[in-house]
């Protein structure tokens, strides 16, 4: 109360008192009023409001640098990587390729191998079946020669009329194929 009444006399004095602040419409009282209103709001903001707020200033400036920093890193990490996978690329196109020369080569021996044994597996049972043939043909031939002599020796029997023992048809029957051979 006691602030108003002096308000209120410092008004009558300035009314009295035909000064440059009233002729501007200034009470001086007032202006004083409010400036030292003015710094005790400026004093408690930097006491109590300017900290906090640069605080969260800077922390979320912070954030954004880690963030920053952050996404530079993984910008590297990423060039890195696709670095790697075109080196792991290369490397495994040069593998296929040596892979499918190796069993390119693989195939073509076996193969080759294959043919090799097939031709001598041929070979011997081609050989096989002449030997075959040969003891085929030996034993058609020694059954031709004994029936050609039974047969001879039927014939003689019937040509003479009478039969002769079987050394002498077969000494006569051999010297008669001599002559014919």
């Amino acid at each position: 109360m006691e602030i108003l009444r002096q308000f209120a006399s410092t008004e009558a004095a300035a009314a009295e008192s035909s000064d440059i602040f009233s002729a501007l419409g200034i009470n001086w009282m007032m202006l004083i009023f409010q400036i030292v209103a003015f710094l005790l709001l400026v004093v408690l903001l930097g006491k109590f409001v300017y900290p906090w707020l640069i605080k969260s200033v800077d922390e979320r400036q912070d954030k954004i640098n880690a963030a920053t920093k952050a996404a530079s890193e993984a910008q590297a990490a990423a060039v890195d990587a696709e670095a790697r996978v075109e080196k792991l690329l290369k490397k495994a196109r040069v593998e296929a390729a040596d892979i499918v020369a190796t069993a390119k080569l693989e195939s073509a021996s076996a193969l080759a191998a294959s043919e090799e044994k097939a031709k001598k597996r041929s070979e011997q049972i081609i050989s096989d079946a002449q030997d075959e043939i040969k003891k085929e043909v030996i034993a058609a031939k020694t059954a031709l020669h004994n029936e050609t002599i039974e047969l001879v020796a039927l014939a003689t029997e019937k040509v003479v009329g009478k039969a002769v023992s079987s050394k002498i048809d077969e000494s006569l029957i051999t010297d008669a194929l001599k002559a014919v051979k």
